[in-house]
């Protein structure tokens, strides 16, 4: 998928010395369509806690908030008519930390994060909670550099697909599996939390779902809502199989 203007993003380039140094300055250019008027507000935007004091933290913040306004906006705009409980469930699903992590990864955020040496070594560049953070803290640098047009102009670019390939309001497993447990009159599910590992920045969740007389599942995520809405979905698999 295509995330940049005129040219894709650079994924990295070759330079003597440092035989895996990423262009960051090029990709920041093919991805915002323009020259960062302050680059260290986006470099603050890709840091990760491990590597400098000053990170993407506070940005995450404010471009959390950003992409939950620019989404609504669009889904109600795009899906004129539909009650407030589908928009909700369209909603959901595009601003989730899963999303936001798989935009993150065909934007080619992971080449260009930076990690401290031992988050690295445990994965944090590929890890769901730290590509969502850092996706929704390069929303917040275009927000306070230029404004929600810009934004919102991003934002429609690596969310189109996801918008536009939406034929239905995606139902959340966790409210399908509470369906069928009314529907066959059996007990609401359980939640069980099971395990919890892993460093801070790639922590992992796994979670027990049981229907009594009807069945369980079980299944791992980087939070434990991840994790629950993983192991409904499980469940409702074998259910409906």
């Amino acid at each position: 998928m295509g995330v940049g203007c005129a040219v894709e993003p650079h994924r990295g380039r070759l330079l003597k010395g440092d035989l895996h140094k990423p262009d960051t300055a090029g990709w920041l250019n093919a991805l915002i369509c323009r020259a960062p008027h302050l680059p260290e507000r986006f470099e603050q935007a890709l840091t990760h806690g491990s590597a400098k004091p000053v990170n993407y933290e506070r940005l995450e913040f404010l471009g959390d908030r950003v992409l939950g306004l620019l989404v609504a906006e669009w889904v109600y705009d795009r899906f004129a008519g539909e009650p407030e409980g589908k928009l909700s469930r369209r909603f959901n699903a595009l601003v989730s930390g899963e999303t936001c992590a798989s935009v993150a990864r065909e934007a080619g955020v992971p080449t260009h994060l930076v990690l401290g040496k031992q988050a690295r070594d445990d994965g944090a560049a590929d890890s769901d909670n730290v590509l969502g953070d850092v996706m929704e803290a390069l929303i917040g640098a275009l927000y306070l550099e230029a404004g929600l047009d810009e934004a919102r102009t991003l934002v429609r670019r690596l969310w189109a697909g996801r918008v536009d390939t939406q034929t239905a309001a995606p139902r959340h497993p966790k409210s399908a599996l509470q369906e069928w447990a009314a529907a066959n009159k059996r007990k609401p599910p359980e939640y069980e939390l099971k395990d919890r590992a892993g460093p801070h920045h790639a922590l992992r969740f796994t979670v027990s779902v049981t229907i009594k007389g009807a069945g369980e599942a079980s299944a791992t995520g980087a939070s434990k809502q991840e994790a629950e809405t993983a192991a409904a979905a499980a469940l409702m698999e074998k259910l409906a199989g």
